[in-house]
């Protein structure tokens, strides 16, 4: 992996990001967006649990999906209180993906401001949160939807790997899904590039962030992350401003998505089989244009 660090800024106007980040896709770390709102000193573990800790929720393993499992199906549930006090106490491999705490506690909404001076588009009634043990980690994928992201993360440390969309041939990514056949964990102790060596060309960026740190991620970015400490981000999601970008999100959330959850319960062998010769096949093209241009 070709790797470089990310344009990082306390502040931005919406020109410089509009030019210089959103419309060329490129990603940007802004310290100082969130230490403008309340949740940036309100929010931490003690808060959230008062305040919907009797919510049930889907909590996620370390472990990687394989020919059976559906896209996005959680591996365990329950009481969001109870796997706060889990994470509190030290090293823990589960992670909650997707949660959208706003809906059970709509005065959170109150504790940041929508940056709509950077972009316009934003899927508000889906502002999601994501919390993460000491150990965790992220699959290497890309979001659904295609939108723009804002993570921005509250507690702990995260390490984060990125690489635009168009770099999924490098990446091994599985035809009709959202994830790598490789897998990322714990990558810089050590990556089986014997297995997947087209993940050596492939051009992203690393960083590590911290509390109060806003990633943009641009739409179909992949990333990858892992938690160095037990922490929590959110996540605010806006549309691409183009139709072209707008039916690539609707077709891959309610049609891709759909059409392999089918094939996985129906030939779930065969479908891995296929997926998993196309992804090596196309590799080995990105292998062979590489020697071709050097």
């Amino acid at each position: 992996m070709q790797l470089q660090a990310i344009d990082k800024v306390d502040a931005i106007c919406s020109e410089d990001f509009k030019a210089n980040y959103y419309s060329i896709k490129k990603p940007l770390i802004i310290t100082g967006l969130a230490k403008q709102w309340p949740g940036f000193e309100k929010w931490n573990w003690d808060y959230f649990i008062k305040m919907v800790g009797d919510t049930e929720v889907g909590v996620y393993d370390n472990v990687k999906s394989d020919a059976y499992t559906p896209i996005n199906t959680a591996d365990a549930y329950m009481k969001f209180g109870d796997y706060l006090q889990q994470v509190k106490k030290g090293p823990l491999e589960l992670r909650i993906f997707l949660f959208n705490i706003f809906q059970h506690a709509p005065e959170l909404v109150k504790d940041f401001t929508w940056p709509e001076h950077l972009m316009k588009g934003f899927v508000k009634k889906y502002p999601m949160l994501f919390v993460g043990g000491q150990g965790a980690i992220t699959h290497m994928h890309f979001d659904i939807d295609m939108s723009h992201i804002l993570h921005t993360q509250f507690m702990g440390k995260k390490k984060v790997l990125l690489f635009p969309h168009e770099e999924q041939r490098k990446l091994y990514r599985k035809p009709w899904e959202v994830l790598s056949m490789a897998n990322y964990a714990n990558y810089t102790e050590y990556f089986d590039y014997e297995n997947f060596p087209a993940t050596r060309l492939a051009k992203g960026y690393e960083v590590i962030l911290e509390h109060g740190d806003t990633l943009f991620m641009p739409a179909g970015y992949w990333h990858h992350m892992e938690y160095i400490e037990s922490g929590f981000a959110m996540s605010l999601r806006a549309l691409q401003n183009d139709l072209n970008g707008k039916l690539d999100g609707a077709w891959k959330l309610f049609a891709m998505r759909g059409i392999d959850t089918l094939m996985k319960k129906t030939f779930p062998k065969w479908w891995y089989n296929y997926k998993k010769q196309e992804v090596y096949d196309l590799a080995k093209k990105e292998l062979l244009i590489a020697a071709l241009t050097k």
